[in-house]
């Protein structure tokens, strides 16, 4: 199958930071990341990502049962050290190569896998909007201008904060926020059925600038993992008065240049770091599983939504957080 030129492009943007200069040695072969860890990763994110229950926060979860979240320093098989950023006179202790590093990595580059899933899947709307471009097609450029509102918040605030967010990558943290999250699922979803949102014919064409800029603003809570961006998206469209199914396919839509976006600086940051430790196989091949897995998800949630709204996953976000916290405390 031939992928759309939008689709390509992004594939190729991609490519180009992880075919830079990796460090010149290689880690032991047990870092290793083997096919089959790749493609519970790959399941976990095309499911998890456009699902209100945080890609992010499954991820990390993930991470740790695989044995992916050692913070040792990585060594070359003759024991010298691999460096992520090498040490420099005004940073003499250098960035040491890490499994954690590589695997944190790892989770967000394969994100490309669900925007190729969605830009498939709404190939139609996406040309509509780039169509906004030249002014051939009004109702594309009027969501063109909703997404670039709603995506400008969330790339302001995460190009200022991208490092101390990487701290905040646990297990506790995730905790935290899926039931926080659950919590105002819970809030959004009686909101919803009191205002009667779910019977607005309203379109995200049909967003105003100053909502369409709220809803980037709500982003911004899901910089902090476990969060879920998929939520915090969906509410602001209910708040918007979007039904459920229009507000999961906004919330679809603008992923596009947020996890896009995310996953371009990240390889840039490093790409070349977790091709050195992995390898470019099971990379390739988590995309390719993430796409399949966020195309299944993608079709199930609009008629979900449609027919439960959200408080099926609000109770979900409460038991795993339950059920984190006694294994993790175990």
């Amino acid at each position: 199958m031939r992928l759309p030129p939008a689709a390509a492009i992004l594939v190729g943007l991609l490519a180009l930071p992880l075919h830079a200069a990796s460090p010149a040695s290689r880690p032991p072969e047990s870092t290793k990341l083997d096919l089959r860890s790749a493609a519970v990763l790959g399941i976990v994110e095309g499911v998890t990502e456009f699902l209100p229950i945080s890609s992010t926060g499954h991820l990390i979860i993930a991470n740790e049962l695989l044995g992916l979240e050692s913070d040792a320093p990585l060594r070359s098989p003759d024991g010298s050290p691999l460096w992520h950023r090498a040490p420099t006179p005004s940073r003499p202790e250098g960035v040491p190569l890490t499994l954690k590093l590589a695997a944190d990595t790892y989770t967000v580059i394969i994100q490309v896998g669900a925007i190729l899933a969605v830009l498939l899947l709404y190939w139609r709307r996406v040309v509509s909007a780039l169509r906004g471009l030249t002014g051939a097609d009004p109702e594309g450029g009027r969501l063109l201008r909703a997404l670039l509102l709603a995506f400008v918040p969330v790339a302001a605030v995460g190009l200022l904060v991208h490092d101390y967010v990487d701290r905040l990558f646990s297990v506790r943290a995730v905790i935290l926020a899926q039931v926080a999250g659950a919590a105002l699922m819970i809030a959004a979803e009686r909101w919803r059925k009191r205002h009667g949102s779910g019977s607005s014919p309203k379109d995200a064409p049909d967003l105003s600038a100053t909502q369409a800029l709220g809803i980037g603003g709500l982003q911004c809570l899901a910089l902090w993992p476990g969060t879920s961006r998929s939520m915090v998206t969906i509410i602001g469209g209910y708040f918007a008065g979007l039904s459920p199914a229009r507000a999961a396919e906004f919330s679809f839509l603008v992923g596009l240049p947020v996890l896009g976006g995310a996953a371009f600086v990240k390889a840039l940051s490093s790409g070349p770091a977790m091709i050195a430790v992995f390898g470019w196989e099971p990379v390739l091949f988590g995309i390719a599983i993430a796409a399949l897995s966020a195309a299944v998800a993608v079709r199930f949630l609009v008629g979900f939504l449609s027919r439960h709204g959200l408080a099926a996953f609000a109770l979900y976000r409460i038991a795993l957080a339950a059920a984190l916290g006694l294994w993790f405390s175990a």
